[in-house]
């Protein structure tokens, strides 16, 4: 990969310091749970339902003020701003296991290109009407308080529908600040439970592996401020939940099944980048299924035969995408990379945005943004376009184990993979298998030396990296499908995955 292609995963920003709290508009301040709900409009485009509402690459870009107390060269990443030391943390964990709110389901391929770690942040195109305008919110000039954040309404006869859809999230999206000795950083949450679980990213709350005991405290949209405390976190998939102290009544967001999605739909990003609350963006998904390989220094330590230990990873270094941190030779300090499925998103992303919430035109959510891509060496580089989320599904998953066991399970499927493009002979693409382990999934399920995966539970597999960021993503002991080719023949098995340890 050359020097102007990778991926960095974004930073937290900075919050501003002296912001002073936004005045009540001198027009009518409607609470969003008194707003009434409108009848269905006969235009097909308004989505029903709309209440406003109660509710890393080689390079990082360089973002924030140039006084910056992380030097010349500070990124403000989506994660923590970083001067913490590199070592790799010990992550404590509670026991707590209070219920989640049922929840919808989540789908995820491969990116080369710059990446900022944390950042991510999609958007959605409104697709709103006058009437809806009118109906919501009646009068020009009002201020609709939605669980504490405020969206502005100037001109309700051209309001569009992602106003509706910043009413619904805003209460379920919080800004997270974390500091550990002389390091800080901030980025963004989203709210899983009324009594205060939060899902955000694992390089977030531990300042990329720089702290195991991080101070916490989080703002939710409407100005409230709590500590937090760590449940547990998942450096594979780099997700973590924390647990607001003495939180209730919070809006918890509401999951969509990410498997049902298509490249083209809505998507509304809402998160804190540069340390400003309350942010939307839109967009559109860009792709589906998209792998992509971060380098970080709180991945786990890799150990035994597994999905792209073989000779192509051997060759790297590092992986293409990694945790940027401001003030921090971050690249050159991460020795181990974690490979994940997502979605990708053409919404404006920054960092600070990491950790934040990716929704559908309806207000549900789809991802949790965890990187973007920067476009070449400049460390001044912001979005361009190109962001990515983890998919609903594999973050429902995951949070439930969190929350119930403290910690996440992954799947292990036991072999040792290339890319298929990287093997001479080869004749099409996927993840060659160069061994299987004894007794390992692989093996019991029939796989071989020389095989060539091309999907995995029907998601395409075109190298290593889509193969182990695909099992990663299911549960360790589930059963998966593996489509394989063989002898030019395409033959079909079940395995049950082992866990990764």
């Amino acid at each position: 990969m050359s020097d102007t292609q990778g991926v960095r995963p974004d930073h937290d920003g900075e919050q501003p310091q002296g912001t002073a709290a936004p005045h009540p508009h001198p027009q009518t301040e409607i609470p969003a749970q008194a707003a009434p709900v409108p009848p269905r409009p006969p235009m097909p485009a308004y989505p029903a339902g709309y209440h406003p509402g109660a509710g890393a690459p080689s390079h990082g870009a360089s973002f924030g003020p140039a006084a910056s107390p992380y030097g010349a060269h500070a990124t403000q990443p989506t994660l923590p701003l970083g001067g913490a030391s590199a070592g790799g943390p010990t992550f404590g964990s509670s026991t707590a296991t209070a219920e989640r709110p049922a929840k919808k389901k989540s789908a995820a391929g491969k990116v080369t290109g710059l990446i900022v770690a944390a950042a991510l942040v999609g958007g959605a195109a409104g697709l709103g009407t006058a009437y809806a305008g009118t109906q919501l919110w009646g009068q020009p000039a009002t201020t609709v308080v939605a669980g504490g954040g405020t969206v502005t309404v100037n001109n309700p006869e051209s309001v569009t529908a992602t106003t509706a859809i910043a009413a619904k999230v805003l209460p379920s999206v919080v800004t997270i600040e974390v500091s550990a000795g002389g390091s800080g950083g901030s980025g963004s949450g989203v709210v899983l439970s009324e009594d205060g679980y939060v899902v955000t990213n694992t390089h977030v709350v531990t300042l990329d592996g720089g702290t195991g005991t991080p101070e916490i405290r989080v703002t939710t949209s409407d100005g409230r401020i709590y500590d937090a405390e760590i449940v547990g976190t998942d450096p594979t998939y780099d997700l973590a939940v924390i647990r607001l102290v003495d939180a209730e009544g919070l809006t918890p967001i509401e999951f969509a099944d990410s498997s049902e999605l298509n490249v083209g739909d809505q998507s509304v990003a809402i998160g804190a980048p540069l340390g400003l609350a309350n942010t939307v963006t839109t967009g559109i998904i860009s792709a589906l299924n998209r792998s992509i390989e971060i380098a970080s220094s709180a991945a786990p330590e890799s150990g035994g035969d597994d999905e792209g230990d073989g000779e192509e990873d051997q060759e790297q270094d590092q992986g293409p995408f990694q945790f940027d941190i401001p003030g921090q030779e971050q690249q050159s300090m991460a020795s181990e990379t974690i490979k994940i499925a997502v979605i990708q998103t053409d919404a404006a992303i920054n960092p600070g945005n990491s950790g934040g919430a990716l929704v559908d035109g309806e207000g549900r959510l789809i991802g949790i943004n965890v990187a973007i891509a920067t476009a070449g060496s400049s460390s001044e580089s912001g979005s361009i376009g190109v962001g990515f989320s983890i998919p609903s599904n594999v973050v429902e998953r995951i949070t439930d184990e969190i929350i119930a066991d403290g910690e996440a399970t992954h799947g292990l499927l036991g072999a040792t993979v290339l890319a298929a493009s990287a093997v001479e002979g080869a004749t099409i693409s996927g993840a060659y298998i160069d061994s299987v382990t004894p007794g390992g999934a692989a093996e019991d399920g029939g796989l071989a030396a020389d095989d060539i995966v091309t999907a995995f539970n029907g998601v395409p597999i075109t190298d290593s990296v889509d193969l182990t960021a695909q099992v990663r993503a299911a549960a360790a002991g589930s059963e998966a499908t593996v489509t394989y080719v063989r002898d030019g023949e395409t033959l079909e098995t079940t395995v049950t995955l082992g866990s990764l340890q």
